[in-house]
Parts: structure tokens; C-alpha cells; sequence
């Protein structure tokens, strides 16, 4: 028969260490009691076998040790990576992240949010589709909330980790110009309901300092649909001569057609993308993109909820600096 040892409770580690059940619960959870007196209570309740049942621990401390992760679409490569770095991180700071995928969808996106906090997560982080809506600034008032990319409407979020995404598009099309293209198709994530977006505005501003030619176009983040999307783009009449992609897995789908379609990279079409995820540099040939430094995306934002949640001082906003990897996709002679 297997061993059914009756867990161990709170008054047995109370009798041991001779407190008050009470105390031990303050000490438990690291609040008005000494140092000296956690470590005693801890260790008592180590040898006692005594483990918090998690909804009690909840319902005693008003949270759930859960954050909410809300991905915009994990079909993106480069946005699983963050969701397995943040959930390690929090790990690592005795949270554990609830991920949940908008896959796309601005919809989804918001009716999961609404979700998240209805489960009572002690914070959410967020990669937002739609940072525009006005959801947020009212999820905001009762839920900490940190944004990765973009700051959101209101102006509430208790915490931003945002990109510099006009000195983003500014490396990777000065870079394109330099290298003689003129006429050049941009893939964006961006639907017709998420308008406006801080990088696909400015691509039009940057396009006309640089004077270049540029046609955006919608795309999915995941492989298959950017590549779809691609086959169009570059099977049709007025081949561009580059692409530049919001993602490097909509890069991907672009190096998917050139080989069907018998095109040379960068020879026929130069290709630039977005994230330097880890593959980026193992294609053939190694993909140019725009590194954000992704391990430092998930410190930040991590550090940020957590320091909102135990009501710590903290950093509001912190700026992420690109810079962009040049490697063989784009080439480096002129046209």
C-alpha cells in the first residue's frame, strides 16, 4: 500500500518551534517577523515535512504566485523563445507564468486579457496586437500590467519594456538603401482594426526622408502564413527587390518561396528581419535582422511585474536599443 502520511499542518509547526499558528504564518510568508525567526520556522517546517496548500497560501495572501503571459501569436518563433525566458525567469522567482496565445487575433487578444484577470493573476505581462485599446488602461486599475513592445493606450501600464522601433527601421532601411534598393515590400503583423502602429508609421516616415518606395503588406507571424503571403508577393509582376519583415519568422516564409520560386538570396531579393532569433544566424544564407537582445527583454520585464507585485520602487519604462546584424541575406555590394 503506498505511504499516505497525513500532511503535516501549520499548529505541529507552531508546537515545534513554540510560536503562535499565526506567526508561523507571518514568518512562512516573509512578513512581521525577524530574519532569525523565518529561518527557524522554515527549517522546523522542512523537517516536519509541512508544505502550504497553494489555494489556502492564496486566499491568506491575496494572491495566486501566477502571472499572466498574453503572446500576440505564438506562431512567431522569436515570441515562443520570450514565453519559454519568462517562464523560466519567474520560475526562478517562485512564480509560475500562465501563457495563453491571441494567435493573431486583437479579439482574442482582449477577451483572453479579460480572462487572466478574471483568474486573479498576480500580474499580467503583455505583447500587445492592439496597443490602442482601451481595455487596457482599465485592466491597469485592478491587475499590474507590463507591456513588451509597445507602450498601451492610457498611458496606465505600470510597467513598459518598449522597443525603439524608429531606430530599428532606421538601421535596416538606411541599410537596404545603401545598398542601392529602391523598391522594397515590408511584411507587418499590423490588421486594418490595430492601425496606426508605432513601427509601420515609421517605415512611411523613414521611407520618405530615405526616398524609397515602399508597399506594406499584412502578413501572419507564423511560417506557413507568411509564407502564403510571400508567394504572392514575390510570384506576382514588380518583384521588389527587398523585403523587410517584422519578424524574422516572416522571414522565414520569405526564404521558403525563394526556393520554390528558383530565386537567389540576396542575388534576386535581398531579405532583412526583425528579431535575431537564434535560427536567423543558421540559414542558408544567414539572415541580416534587427536585434533587440531578447534575454534582456525578459530580465526587464520580469524584474518590472515582479518588483509592481511585492510593491516595490521600480522603473516604469525601460528602452530597448536595436542593432542590426548584417549577414548574408542582404549582401554587401551595390546594385
Amino acid at each position: 500500500m503506498p505511504d499516505r502520511r497525513k500532511r503535516a499542518t501549520i499548529r505541529e509547526v507552531a508546537q515545534a518551534t513554540g510560536l503562535s499558528p499565526a506567526a508561523v504564518s507571518y514568518a512562512l510568508r516573509g512578513i512581521q517577523t525577524s530574519e532569525e525567526t523565518q529561518e527557524r520556522v522554515r527549517a522546523a517546517a522542512e523537517e516536519l515535512g509541512y508544505e502550504a496548500h497553494p489555494i489556502a497560501r492564496a486566499l491568506a495572501s491575496g494572491r495566486t504566485g501566477q502571472v499572466g503571459l498574453l503572446c500576440g501569436s505564438l506562431g512567431d518563433y522569436w515570441q515562443q523563445s520570450l514565453a519559454i525566458g519568462i517562464g523560466r525567469e519567474l520560475l526562478a522567482r517562485d512564480r509560475y507564468a500562465l501563457i495563453v496565445d491571441a494567435g493573431g487575433d486583437p479579439e482574442r487578444e482582449l477577451a483572453l486579457a479579460r480572462r487572466l484577470r478574471d483568474q486573479r493573476v498576480d500580474g499580467l505581462i503583455v505583447q500587445p496586437l492592439d496597443p490602442a485599446a482601451g481595455l487596457w488602461a482599465e485592466l491597469a486599475e485592478s491587475t499590474p500590467v507590463v507591456s513588451i513592445g509597445d507602450a498601451l493606450h492610457g498611458g496606465r501600464a505600470q510597467g513598459e519594456v518598449v522597443f525603439d522601433n524608429r531606430r530599428g527601421v532606421t538601421l535596416a532601411l538606411e541599410h537596404l538603401r545603401a545598398l542601392g534598393h529602391r523598391r522594397l515590400t515590408v511584411f507587418t503583423p499590423t490588421r486594418a482594426s490595430t492601425p496606426d502602429r508605432p513601427a509601420d508609421m515609421h517605415v512611411n516616415a523613414e521611407a520618405e526622408r530615405l526616398g524609397l518606395r515602399v508597399d506594406l503588406i499584412v502578413a501572419p507571424q507564423s511560417l506557413a502564413g507568411a509564407t502564403q503571403v510571400a508567394e504572392r508577393v514575390l510570384a506576382g509582376p514588380g518583384r521588389p527587390t527587398a523585403v523587410f519583415c517584422f519578424s524574422d519568422s516572416m522571414a522565414y516564409g520569405v526564404y521558403a518561396v525563394t526556393r520554390e520560386l528558383g530565386l537567389d538570396v540576396p542575388g534576386d531579393i535581398a531579405v532583412c528581419g526583425y528579431d535575431n532569433h537564434p535560427m536567423s544566424a543558421l540559414l542558408t544564407p544567414p539572415l541580416t535582422t534587427v536585434d533587440w537582445d531578447i534575454d534582456g527583454i525578459v530580465s526587464d520585464a520580469v524584474r518590472l511585474v515582479v518588483d509592481v507585485i511585492d510593491g516595490k520602487p521600480h522603473e516604469r519604462r525601460v528602452v530597448r536599443e536595436p542593432e542590426l546584424r548584417v549577414r548574408a541575406s542582404t549582401g554587401d555590394q551595390e546594385l
